[in-house]
């Protein structure tokens, strides 16, 4: 019999550059700080997450995911944003990462791809394969995503909160 463990979905990870903890009721200002540019969100399907109000929502649900990881850069140790795993279906050993982004500082460098390494790294212990949900029309995301490796598998229509966006869908297998 080939039982599957538990996927810790609120794991510490800790990077060269970057360091994944725990998202905790106490990182609301920080990361809203982190959040607050409209520019990360303006090619998400919810573009107005940078107001106040709106973030204090994702927040929530965060916090609620019991999956959710705060983002801190290394050497100067502030929040430069967040991730989090959610959809562990331990049957087919598959688990979704998501929800991701990064302060403005931090784009373009090699915050993204050691985030989703990290992340990646410690998934791969307990699934075979992740899966990455990104807006269909936000093109910087899809292409980090075929940067580290994403193979897009399809793209539908996601009804959340009564509202219906446009996603791609993207895979990576576990190295074998």
């Amino acid at each position: 019999m080939n039982v599957t463990p538990d996927f810790d979905l609120q794991p510490t990870l800790i990077g060269e550059r970057i360091s994944l903890r725990p998202l905790q009721a106490g990182d609301f200002a920080p990361l809203y700080a982190a959040a607050s540019d409209p520019a990360i969100w303006e090619q998400h399907p919810e573009p107005l997450r940078y107001q106040r109000a709106v973030f204090a929502g994702f927040f929530a649900s965060a916090l609620a995911s019991g999956g959710a990881l705060v983002a801190i850069d290394n050497q100067s140790g502030a929040v430069i944003g967040s991730s989090r795993y959610y959809d562990w279906n331990p049957d087919a050993r598959e688990v979704t990462i998501g929800y991701t982004f990064l302060a403005r500082s931090h784009w373009g460098g090699t915050s993204n791809r050691e985030m989703k390494q990290l992340m990646l790294g410690h998934a791969f212990l307990f699934a075979k394969a992740v899966w990455f949900h990104i807006g269909r029309d936000n093109r910087r995301s899809r292409r980090a995503m075929e940067k580290i490796g994403g193979q897009l598998s399809h793209e539908a229509r996601v009804e959340a909160n009564g509202v219906a966006h446009d996603y791609a869908f993207y895979r990576i297998e576990a190295p074998q």
